[in-house]
């Protein structure tokens, strides 16, 4: 199935409130005789691991009380590097009953403070992308070997330059199930082909990034209708680059670059990923 979606967020949300009444202040018969639901207890900790030339510092967040392996999701961050911002995207997915491996593609953990350098480290990496590739890959094979895992139940999520890696590890058939790319890039070095690009893909995309040109959305969701693949593009208004992150609007002064943090989108492309992680998982 190929669906392309242009979704327009106006600035109204639909509120969530919680109602209690008196059902639930008397329904003490049928929840006492319920068993009481271990509490989460979420880990996180500090992976290494190393394809054959670089060495890798990761994060792995899971919920210690599961009593069943979960799907691993592998997190790949945005192009300043592997930071918190990714770890707590780890964490949040971990809240979720998925194992959540926070990926470094650029090695020994490295940041930048500056978009020049961010800029250098992405270009090292997706300019050569056998690169990229074998540290997705050691990355995933860490995330399998988890004992909290069930390694044939594997998704990924990435976050601008990210997003284009997780995109472009779909097209290399690549054995994930679903991939989510947040704001991510689509100047992919690997484009989608038929019988490669197998896994549920959703694109997350704010409709007036000037990152992501009308061209190269067009030139995407025609490669993906030619190679068959599945897949949902989705364009929010009003949100810029880097719609998700909190600290975007702080970068985007200092750095005088068109970054700001959306709330509505934020939440929007959160929920589109649960909802497919779900569909795909069964959870």
């Amino acid at each position: 199935m190929k669906i392309f979606y242009i979704l327009f967020l106006t600035g109204t949300l639909f509120l969530l409130t919680a109602c209690g009444g008196e059902n639930a202040a008397t329904d003490t018969e049928e929840t006492s005789t319920e068993e009481t639901a271990i509490a989460p207890k979420i880990m996180g900790e500090e992976v290494t691991y190393k394809t054959d030339t670089t060495a890798m510092v990761g994060y792995i967040a899971y919920d210690e009380n599961a009593s069943e392996k979960r799907p691993g999701i592998l997190v790949v961050h945005e192009w300043w590097g592997h930071n918190d911002y990714v770890r707590e995207r780890a964490r949040m997915l971990a809240e979720l009953g998925y194992v959540a491996l926070a990926v470094d593609m650029y090695g020994d953990g490295k940041q930048a403070d500056h978009p020049d350098d961010a800029g250098k480290f992405a270009m090292s990496v997706m300019s050569n992308f056998p690169t990229a590739e074998a540290r997705f890959n050691a990355a995933l094979e860490v995330l399998k070997d988890h004992p909290k895992v069930a390694s044939e139940d594997i998704g990924a999520i990435g976050y601008c330059f990210g997003g284009g890696v997780v995109l472009s590890m779909a097209n290399t058939g690549a054995d994930i199930d679903a991939v989510a790319s947040f704001h991510g890039s689509l100047g992919l070095p690997v484009m989608p082909e038929k019988g490669k690009t197998t896994a549920k893909v959703l694109v997350l995309n704010g409709a007036d990034d000037p990152f992501v040109t009308a061209e190269q959305i067009a030139a995407y969701a025609a490669a993906m209708e030619k190679a068959e693949a599945d897949y949902k593009f989705i364009n929010y208004e009003g949100a810029v680059h880097a719609f998700t992150s909190e600290g975007a609007d702080a970068h985007g002064e200092k750095f005088d670059l068109p970054l700001a943090y959306n709330k509505e989108a934020d939440e929007a492309s959160w929920k589109e990923m649960k909802a497919l992680f779900s569909e795909v998982f069964k959870k």
